[in-house]
């Protein structure tokens, strides 16, 4: 991956999966765009983390559901580095409700869900395409959940626009081949600051005892270990396209 170029969006959480995918990809060689959007310091720790492996890294302020942002975001990567190679979709949202509150949710809240968690996603694919195309050998890596195979009550939203995401992976696997693959990951059992924000402290650690007690592997998944998984896809997976990995400790056995 030296020389290569990438964009990973919603990376500015230190300890979240875009922000370790970020490094992670950055310690192979590869310049690197962080994006956010409210959270600058988070941001330029990451670009920070990232120049320590001695590559180049900046910041770019964006919402994935603004296509002149995606458009914007996409032209500072190449008018830096002439180039893009790598495209990490990973800016999501959500909203919780307690499991039997269907009246908690609102088509406005599947609108906001969605613009990011599925077009969003799209927006910034299709503004990345023809430079993707140009590298010859680019890769597309969508972060999913498991939430798009097993649902969930209480982020019913949320689920369904990694369903979809999902979806949009084949179809622009399709669209894209053969210069450029697309993959999901689709995390479950995950620990990390994303958890943090949507649960309390009760909550979180009964999340950890039901990944150390019932889950097959008897652990949870962390940001590094999705971070693996997309190095993965990036770097070796080259006859693998249009697919979506569950990636939960096994939970979906249980």
């Amino acid at each position: 991956m030296k020389g290569c170029a990438a964009i990973v969006t919603g990376s500015s959480s230190v300890v979240g999966i875009g922000a370790e995918t970020a490094k992670l990809i950055a310690s192979r060689g590869c310049n690197v765009v962080v994006n956010y959007v409210t959270n600058h310091d988070g941001a330029e720790e990451t670009v920070a983390a990232c120049r320590a492996f001695g590559v180049d890294s900046f910041a770019v302020k964006g919402d994935v559901a603004e296509d002149d942002d995606c458009r914007r975001m996409v032209k500072e990567a190449v008018d830096r580095w002439g180039q893009l190679d790598v495209l990490v979709n990973n800016a999501a949202v959500t909203k919780t409700v307690p499991q039997a509150d269907l009246a908690g949710l609102t088509a406005q809240d599947f609108h906001d869900i969605f613009s990011v968690n599925v077009v969003g996603n799209f927006q910034m694919t299709r503004a990345a395409a023809p430079h993707l195309r140009a590298s010859g050998d680019a890769s597309v890596v969508n972060i999913s959940s498991i939430g798009a195979f097993r649902g969930n009550g209480s982020c019913m939203a949320y689920s369904a626009s990694k369903g979809a995401l999902n979806t949009l992976t084949i179809s622009l696997a399709r669209q894209l081949a053969p210069e450029v693959r697309v993959n999901a990951i689709c995390p479950g059992g995950l620990l990390g600051n994303w958890t943090r924000k949507i649960m309390d402290d009760e909550a979180y650690q009964r999340r950890v005892q039901e990944a150390e007690t019932n889950f097959p592997l008897r652990k949870p998944v962390m940001p590094t270990d999705v971070a693996k998984v997309a190095l993965w896809l990036i770097e070796e997976a080259a006859v693998m396209t249009g697919e979506a990995f569950r990636m939960d400790a096994g939970q979906h056995l249980s």
